[in-house]
């Protein structure tokens, strides 16, 4: 899908179809008024009819009226547009799109007319990007014979009356952004019998390669060397070796690196403390933190921010087997801590702990984490918030900023260092759970042990990296939020 400008009057612009807005009392967006106009008062005469009641979600197509130069209009219903929000906004592009059913390959949306309250044209342009693309993107990919494509267009332009520096700006952004959501989203979706650790290790060669990256794979041997045995006990117990992926982006000649750390358990059983079945295919989302930072990599390159950033990718299965890690066992992590393994189905944090060790080496200015590491994040905040976990305000408040820019909300959780007594073996220096309670709290204190040498913060993606039932499939989030951070350090 193409994203282009459409500058011009609304009824002389020629493309397939023409999306406007009418409100729920029948009031028209200026484009849709501007329509009526040149139609000798269609759009109005729909409303009137109660044909359009401008009730959200609302939608009616007109054909071929007089005096517009598309063939095709669709009205849509905005709601009233008093209380109309974000999330309107973009299931109204959304639902628009989608009307067409694929017979107009060409549609051009003004949306710029869809004010809300304290967002302007920048994020209304970024907006209709992330949530046209979403409307093409298939998960048919392995089907022997794929579903015919019915739905989405081939180019999307964003209506302008003229230059608009801010909207063409916003525009690139969401071109970027989304592509970075496909890929993650095309990553996190497929079976873990194809992405295995050297399969991510390949697609990462291949965007290095696309996008001018840096890129460095580390492999059983070098892992070893380097004494992560923590992440190394928890790809014993499965045939696929583990890979440590870095790629590097260098867009500024001086500044300190960003670092992103993404958990790739590609598929985890939950090892010797094995889950239980139901469910356990959705497993395979388990190294979505790792698309994600790989998916981020991808808008960042297209975007060519004036940033620095390294992404490190863990990645490995957590299998049951007779060389797998047993509870009970301690291992050494690369930072010298031990840890006792009470649980082998707490492995993110024990591959995710050597990974913030590693990060070290690159002086980072912060390094962000991001995994799915904890059902009890998902108890605590649903499919709807991010966990957000940090040892600097600062860095949690920008965090929290662009989770808000972007519309990828995240919520902020303790670490209090109280939490740290549930942490206690009698054996080692820590053991990898706690006591019952406060588990995605417990997790990211464990990892916080591991991070006291940079700003840090942790992203807990377990109830939004992905959807169960009916819908099931990656969300491609947190991209877009890790997106819009770099954008404002960049800016």
């Amino acid at each position: 899908m193409e994203f282009i400008t459409a500058v011009g009057r609304p009824d002389a612009i020629k493309t397939d179809a023409i999306v406007v807005g009418v409100h729920a009392d029948g009031e028209l967006t200026p484009s849709a008024k501007t329509l009526d106009s040149a139609s000798g008062g269609v759009i109005k005469g729909a409303v009137k009819s109660g044909d359009m009641t401008g009730k959200r979600g609302t939608l009616l197509p007109l054909l071929g009226l007089a005096g517009v130069k598309s063939p095709r209009v669709l009205l849509a219903g905005l709601g009233d547009k008093h209380d109309f929000n974000e999330r309107h906004f973009t299931d109204a592009v959304r639902n628009s799109i989608r009307a067409f059913n694929g017979a107009a390959k060409n549609v051009t949306v003004a949306a710029l007319d869809w004010q809300v309250k304290g967002r302007d044209s920048e994020w209304q342009a970024c907006s209709v990007a992330i949530a046209a693309r979403e409307t093409s993107f298939r998960t048919d990919e392995l089907k022997s014979k794929r579903d015919p494509e019915t739905t989405g267009a081939h180019t999307v332009g964003l209506l302008l009356k003229a230059r608009n520096a801010a909207a063409e700006r916003g525009l690139r952004y969401g071109g970027a952004i989304s592509n970075g959501m496909e890929l993650t989203k095309r990553l996190g979706n497929l079976p873990p019998n194809i992405c295995t650790p050297s399969f991510l290790a390949d697609e990462a060669r291949k965007l290095a390669k696309l996008w001018k990256l840096e890129i460095e794979v580390l492999e059983t041997k070098q892992l070893e060397a380097l004494k992560m045995g923590s992440f190394l006990s928890v790809a014993k117990g499965s045939a696929q070796p583990p890979r440590l992926i870095v790629l590097k982006y260098k867009g500024s000649a001086k500044g300190a690196p960003v670092v992103l750390v993404g958990k790739g358990i590609t598929f985890d059983s939950g090892g010797i403390s094995i889950k239980p079945g139901a469910a356990m295919d959705e497993m395979k989302f388990d190294m979505c933190g790792a698309a994600s930072v790989i998916g981020t990599m991808r808008a960042l390159a297209e975007l060519k921010l004036k940033v620095n950033v390294v992404g490190v990718v863990a990645a490995c299965e957590n299998m049951p087997s007779g060389a797998a890690v047993k509870p009970g066992d301690i291992v050494t992590s690369m930072s010298g801590q031990t840890i006792e393994i009470l649980n082998t189905d707490a492995e993110g944090r024990l591959i995710l702990c050597d990974a913030l060790t590693y990060s070290e080496r690159f002086k980072p200015a912060a390094v962000i984490n991001v995994a799915t590491l904890t059902g009890a994040c998902v108890v605590a905040l649903g499919g709807v918030n991010s966990g957000l976990f940090s040892n600097n305000d600062q860095l949690a408040d920008q965090l929290i900023a662009a989770s808000r820019e972007a519309g990828d909300p995240a919520w902020r959780m303790p670490i209090d260092e109280d939490y740290q007594e549930q942490l206690k073996s009698n054996f080692a220096d820590m053991a990898n759970i706690g006591t019952p309670g406060a588990g995605a709290v417990i997790a990211a204190c464990f990892l916080a042990r591991f991070t006291k040498a940079y700003p840090w913060a942790h992203l807990d993606i377990a109830g939004t990296a992905w959807k169960g039932g009916a819908a099931k499939g990656a969300t491609g989030r947190p991209v877009p939020l890790l997106a819009q951070f770099l954008i404002a350090r960049a800016k």
